[in-house]
């Protein structure tokens, strides 16, 4: 069992729902990444999404494009975004970590060199936004063969064939994108959500994160009281982006931990 299978198996057995945040290595420098990611950790994250930085990104909105941008202007690459697991790894054997990113800085790497050097690192799981399960087959077969898991995205508009596509190609969790547009968004549809997640979970068989454009914790707590887990990413961003120099780490600590307290207020219900 993975660690990712593991995490949402003890939280359904506590009643509570998992926290993913999300940032992007190597903003706002690479030094700074795993010192955000340990803040992330004590402010309550059950996994982790890192973020790999690509210059033409096509589902994320202004804030993480721009987060981008100053990872990748400092060097970042995605043999770096694996160091830094690697060294995080070194003092957190517990907390998941996914990576999140595109297919163009892969299949530059290749792919099975990729797959053996992010299991070496310590990396969980992949999610990569512009690998749909029908033009992955090598990635997916090298990622089950690694043990590790690879994460799908599902849209509103994914009918069921592709709940069970995605369920027979992923493992670990599902990513719901909550609404028609990009990462930061805010036009939730929560009747929408709340239709969808259960027929989503029935038909997959897997625990269901929701993202894109939650941005507080009573937000945070609405998903959360239909979906296995909630995945933040540009307020966070944003948290970083907007803090002085030394105090990021800090203020996401207390931003994460608002939102894990939110969580843990629906424990049982």
């Amino acid at each position: 069992m993975s660690r990712i299978q593991t995490i949402f198996q003890r939280l359904q057995a506590e009643g509570r729902k998992a926290l993913i945040p999300f940032i992007t290595a190597g903003d706002p420098d690479a030094e700074s990444t795993v010192p955000l990611m340990r803040s992330l950790v004590a402010g309550g994250a059950d996994i982790i999404e890192l973020g790999v930085p690509f210059s033409d990104p096509m589902a994320d909105g202004p804030v993480i494009q721009r987060a981008s941008e100053r990872a990748l202007a400092k060097g970042m690459s995605l043999a770096r975004v694996l160091g830094i697991v690697r060294a995080f790894r070194a003092e957190n054997d517990l907390t998941p970590v996914v990576l999140m990113g595109y297919a163009n800085p892969i299949e530059a790497m290749g792919v099975s060199v990729f797959v053996d050097a992010a299991k070496q690192a310590g990396v969980d799981g992949v999610l990569v936004v512009d690998y749909p399960p029908e033009e992955c087959a090598d990635l997916t077969a090298s990622m089950r063969a690694a043990g590790l898991d690879q994460v799908f995205l599902l849209a509103p508009t994914s009918s069921e064939q592709r709940f069970r596509d995605v369920a027979q190609a992923g493992s670990g969790y599902l990513y719901y994108v909550s609404l028609k547009g990009v990462t930061g968004a805010a036009s939730i549809d929560m009747d929408e959500i709340a239709r969808r997640i259960p027929r989503i979970r029935a038909v997959a068989g897997m625990p269901v994160g929701v993202g894109f454009g939650i941005r507080d914790a009573e937000t945070a707590k609405k998903i959360g009281a239909v979906a296995d887990a909630v995945v933040i990413g540009s307020r966070i961003v944003q948290e970083i982006e907007a803090s002085e120099r030394g105090q990021a780490c800090a203020n996401v600590e207390t931003f994460v931990r608002g939102i894990r307290v939110a969580l843990d207020e629906l424990a049982g219900a």
